[in-house]
Parts: structure tokens; sequence; C-alpha cells
């Protein structure tokens, strides 16, 4: 028989409203954020992980590992929304946290969400990640999720602004 173990954890959802349109919101995180560099997932793959890490060691703070167009999807629902889905992050900050706690790779990178309501409202929303990584109780991923609601409000404010 499988084993299934349930645990409830409690989630701070942010939201940060922007005074730009969905466009230039886009355009200032995007702009703001390089992405995810292939050849760093290809220097791991052939086994270099000593260049893999000085790479990152000299990358950014942060970088967007893809995007998903949900606006677009809606669309099989005869409906126009703009709405992209971004994961961001950073490899080197994810490895901090996994090393001492493998599960919290189910929430690195981070999941963050760009949409304009019905109304017009442009926001960016994600799930706080001293919230999603502090259900592991440990103190060396908090550190490192702690660094990351810092690094990801900073950012997105900043684009939002």
């Amino acid at each position: 028989m499988v084993q299934v173990d349930k645990k409830t954890i409690a989630v701070e959802h942010v939201t940060i409203t922007s005074r730009k349109t969905f466009e230039d919101t886009k355009a200032a995180l995007e702009s703001s954020l390089a992405r995810l560099d292939d050849g760093i997932i290809a220097l791991l793959r052939f086994g270099q992980a000593e260049r893999a890490l000085q790479a990152l060691e000299a990358g950014p703070d942060l970088m967007i590992f893809g995007t998903r167009d949900h606006g677009g999807l809606l669309q099989v629902q005869k409906l126009k929304r703009k709405a992209i889905q971004y994961d961001i992050g950073n490899p080197l900050t994810a490895s901090k946290m996994t090393r001492h706690q493998l599960s919290a790779g189910l929430y690195a990178p981070v999941r963050v969400y760009l949409r304009e309501s019905p109304e017009g409202e442009v926001a960016f929303e994600f799930d706080r990640p001293t919230t999603t990584f502090g259900q592991f109780s440990d103190p060396d991923v908090a550190i490192v999720a702690r660094e990351l609601d810092d690094l990801l409000t900073k950012t997105l404010s900043q684009a939002a602004s």
C-alpha cells in the first residue's frame, strides 16, 4: 500500500499593484531580469559543475526561468485577458535550500503572476517564499527564503512603479 501524508500550511499571498499598463509593467520586469542562461544547464549536463557555479556566482540574483501566457490560454474559453506566469529565481539560491531540504525544490523557482483584471487593474501576485518554504522548519532554508522575499518584493515593486 502506498503511504500518503498530508500537511496544511499557511501561505501569505502578496499582490503588488502597478501604476503602469500591463505592457509597460511586463516590459519593465523583463528588462530588469535576465533569462536563465541555457549554457549553465549545458555545463551541468556535461559534468562541469565548477564552471556552472562560477557562472551563477557572477550572474544576477534573480532571473526568469520561463514564462507561460495564461491569458492566451483563456482564448479557449472565448475570453481575452492579459496574464503571464513567470518562474523567477536563481539556480544557486535554489541549491542553497534544496541541499538542506530536497523537497524545497517544489517551490523553486518561485511562480509570479502578472495579470490585468477585467476592470484594468495590473498587478503582480506571488506566494511569499518565507511562508511556502517555512513548512520545512529549517533555519538554513528560512535564511535563503527571507532573502528571496526581499529580492522579489524589491524587483516587482520597481517594475510596477
